[in-house]
């Protein structure tokens, strides 16, 4: 798949595309069926599919600190939508320029200059443009106009709702990792790379992988039975992400999994980790010898979990 970044790196590419336009946070069941469609159209038009992203997402640009949580950060979206037969990505800096572009501008500079579009899939409801002046009518008319044609993108619904970030979202905050994996149609994960952090998990009995998050908020918080993909080998664990409320910190989210039956080095390894079931909610303790109690009964659940379901 090819990453293209910002409009100006497009100029050689002249061979046209169908596309899609969204943010694709999480790349869930519904973004896999925008997909597969994209797909069947490049094939039928004998050009690449293209998905037009943001860097930050709109919502991160005009709120930074009441922004949803993000599903997946920029690189783990980008393997997803590899892994969905993606052509080209066209990520574009959401920047005050862009945010000035009118739905005309955006139409032509973005759509018709840029990537020579043939066909495009969005969802009825999408909005653009300077003060989110253009919606999907104005798309179609472009389309007419400037001769690529315009599909609504499907919905798809689980259990009568439609699938969307926001519900994946919803059930993880809810600790319904079930219903989220439906959602997504694979379990929830999140990586990162493995950091030195204060040892203190260490010190409590528990030693721990302290994965980078790099991201104002989790998903979701609490304690976590998990697995991680270690040298082709998956590891049951257990985790909690949150603020490590007992701890003095710096006040960001932190992620720290403790890996059973594991002692290797894996201090500057990305680690990848599967979140299953969800044990408690993260809590804050009387004092560091509670938190030592708490951490060894998680311990011991997940033993009990994974060696009553061992994975494959």
């Amino acid at each position: 798949m090819q990453l293209v970044r910002g409009l100006h790196n497009l100029l050689p590419l002249t061979q046209g595309c169908v596309a899609t336009i969204g943010n694709f946070d999480g790349v869930h069941r519904g973004h896999q069926a925008i997909l597969a469609r994209l797909r069947e159209r490049a094939i039928e038009l004998g050009v690449p599919s293209c998905v037009v992203i943001f860097e930050p997402q709109p919502r991160e640009y005009f709120g930074p600190d009441t922004a949803p949580a993000r599903l997946t950060r920029l690189r783990e979206k980008l393997e997803l939508l590899a892994a969905e037969g993606v052509d080209r990505v066209l990520c574009l800096a959401f920047n005050r320029r862009l945010r000035e572009l009118s739905a005309a501008e955006f139409v032509r500079q973005v759509l018709v200059e840029g990537l020579h579009v043939k066909h495009l899939e969005v969802g009825d409801d999408f909005r653009f443009g300077c003060d989110r002046s253009g919606d999907f009518a104005f798309l179609v008319q472009a389309g007419i106009e400037q001769d690529f044609s315009v599909e609504a993108a499907l919905t798809v619904e689980l259990d009568g709702e439609r699938i969307s970030s926001t519900r994946v979202r919803q059930a993880l905050q809810a600790g319904e990792l079930e219903l989220a994996e439906r959602l997504l149609g694979r379990p929830f994960a999140l990586a990162g790379r493995v950091l030195h952090g204060q040892k203190l998990a260490r010190q409590l009995g528990s030693p721990t992988a302290n994965v980078q998050l790099k991201r104002r908020q989790p998903p979701l918080r609490g304690v976590f039975l998990v697995s991680a993909l270690i040298d082709g080998q998956r590891h049951h664990g257990v985790a909690n992400i949150g603020l490590r409320p007992t701890v003095v910190g710096d006040g960001l989210p932190h992620l720290e999994v403790h890996l059973l039956e594991f002692a290797g080095d894996i201090y500057g390894r990305r680690l990848t980790v599967v979140f299953h079931h969800k044990l408690r909610d993260e809590q804050r303790f009387a004092s560091l010898e509670a938190l030592k109690i708490a951490i060894a009964a998680d311990v011991a659940a997940a033993r009990a979990y994974w060696l009553g379901q061992p994975l494959d």
